[in-house]
């Protein structure tokens, strides 16, 4: 690749660099200002083009990304862009023609598909298996991520497993039970936090559960029923979850909830901002979600009350008629992906993945993350400590390397002290990996659900809160999918496996 050089933008900045893969370890002189233009110009180049969370993100100069480009034997030109203009920048940049080496997409935007289609970018999955770190990639999460099947992006790695429940222990421990391992044991527990005082204060003022009109704790609870996640295979098809017996037995569970005020009777209209307010409250002992809410509600609630010891607990999925099984995130946010127009050939596409997958290790992932030991941060007893003392010209020298960073395998980075929860968190995230459900359909792209996805989901997702307040019947339930195959739903059933047809074959 030639090397190509741009002057650094105020408010979308730019920086120049090259790129070498070599097996010779770069020597002080050769990572110092002092570099000759031999050295420079000895070196392949990459650019990348990503998000800056950051009016200043890194710059040329750097501390971090010099060391950056030390471990990775690389010069780097960057190609910041604030995120809140990034979409836009992105579709001018795809149209300019003019890409860089790498460059993040966000989403699968139409822009970036049409240009998949058009063959624009590198189909990188046959490619993968050759590199240490990309080899491992998580197979949901390359479906997930995939266009038509295949892969033409690196994703950035969220966790796949992050969906669970949150509860109080310190209740679960008033009301004399162990946590919930069976559908039954998660009836129970709710039961016993709605009818037998787990607060202790001789009022009844407790509910089980809390749910707003975010659809998301019903989507991951059907999947502990062995509902299909959004698509399952019925006679060598696919056809939609709601329209599986398991949803159905899933929904009566739901309405059994309801009819028993085991959860909020006003669900079906609470704002989801305010979703979190009566777990931290005291009025609700439960509250499913990514498991997240959980470590972050048992450190607010030992801020606003010290006395509290362990209030919260969480777990990952309960036994269901098919055992443990657990809804996936998608597993990703963004991709990084290599256009063709910049990075020519083969020879130039296996340079930019070696580079990327050198990305992966450790020591990359500690200085995107966590800045250079000793200017940034220390370890004491194994525990990070912060050196930066909000002094933000530190802060910027690393804050946003993390955007080109994907994770893969796992995320090696030093992390903040942690507590039980926090560890308990890491623990479920790796055992909800093996038992999440993948959606077969994950990475097919509708024209249908393009048009009339909105209205579409609309239909059943107001039947299935109808069906739980007690508004329509089983009867009700089957005339809103007759409306939505009417509507288009036929033609997008019709799509899809069209799609998963081609996938197969």
């Amino acid at each position: 690749m030639k090397k190509r050089l741009f002057g650094k933008k105020v408010a979308i900045p730019a920086i120049s660099a090259a790129l070498l893969f070599s097996l010779a370890a770069c020597s002080d002189s050769e990572t110092s200002s002092s570099k000759s233009k031999d050295e420079k110009d000895s070196k392949n180049e990459i650019r990348i083009m990503t998000t800056a969370y950051t009016p200043d993100p890194p710059s040329d100069d750097s501390p971090v990304l010099k060391e950056l480009e030390k471990f990775t034997n690389t010069n780097i030109t960057m190609n910041w862009v604030l995120d809140s203009a990034y979409q836009d920048k992105l579709n001018i940049t795809l149209a300019s023609g003019d890409l860089p080496d790498v460059m993040m997409i966000p989403s699968k935007i139409p822009s970036f598909v049409s240009a998949v289609r058009d063959g624009a970018f590198w189909e990188l999955g046959p490619y993968l298996k050759d590199y240490p770190n990309l080899s491992k990639a998580n197979e949901i999460t390359l479906q997930n991520s995939a266009i038509d099947g295949k892969t033409y992006g690196i994703y950035r790695a969220r966790p796949l497993g992050r969906l669970g429940v949150t509860f109080r222990s310190d209740w679960l421990n008033n009301v004399g039970l162990e946590t919930p391992k069976t559908i039954d044991d998660f009836y129970n527990v709710l039961k016993a936090f709605t009818q037998n005082d787990p607060d202790g204060n001789g009022k009844d003022d407790t509910y089980g559960m809390v749910v707003s009109k975010y659809n998301g704790p019903w989507d991951i609870m059907q999947i502990w029923f062995g509902a299909p996640n959004k698509w399952g295979e019925k006679n060598g098809k696919l056809e939609p979850d709601f329209m599986s017996d398991e949803y159905m037995n899933a929904l009566k569970f739901f309405k059994k909830l309801y009819d028993e005020k085991l959860i909020n009777e006003d669900f079906a209209v609470m704002d989801p901002q305010k979703w979190g307010d009566p777990l931290l409250n005291g009025q609700a002992g439960v509250i499913v979600d990514v498991l997240d809410r959980g470590r972050r509600a048992d450190e607010d609630m030992k801020k606003a009350d010290p006395s509290l010891k362990e209030p919260i607990d969480i777990l990952g999925a309960v036994e269901g008629p098919k055992g443990l099984r657990s809804l996936p995130t998608a597993g990703y946010s963004g991709l990084l992906a290599i256009p063709k127009s910049s990075v020519k050939t083969e020879k130039e596409l296996k340079q930019v993945l070696t580079f990327l997958d050198k990305v992966n290790e450790e020591e990359s992932q500690k200085l995107a993350y966590n800045g250079i030991e000793g200017r940034h941060y220390e370890v004491k007893d194994g525990k990070l400590v912060l050196l930066t003392n909000n002094d933000q010209a530190l802060i910027n020298e690393f804050t946003d390397l993390n955007q080109f960073h994907m994770g893969i395998p796992e995320d090696r980075f030093i992390k903040p002290e942690m507590t039980p929860v926090r560890e308990k968190e890491q623990v479920i995230l790796k055992e909800n990996e093996k038992i999440v459900v993948p959606n077969p359909a994950e990475s097919f792209l509708s024209e249908v659900y393009a048009q009339k996805g909105q209205q579409l989901d609309n239909i059943i997702n107001d039947a299935r809160t109808k069906f739980i307040v007690g508004q329509i019947d089983e009867a009700g339930f089957k005339d809103a999918i007759k409306l939505w195959r009417s509507t288009g739903g036929d033609d997008y059933i019709k799509e899809i496996n069209d799609l998963y047809k081609k996938t197969k074959k």
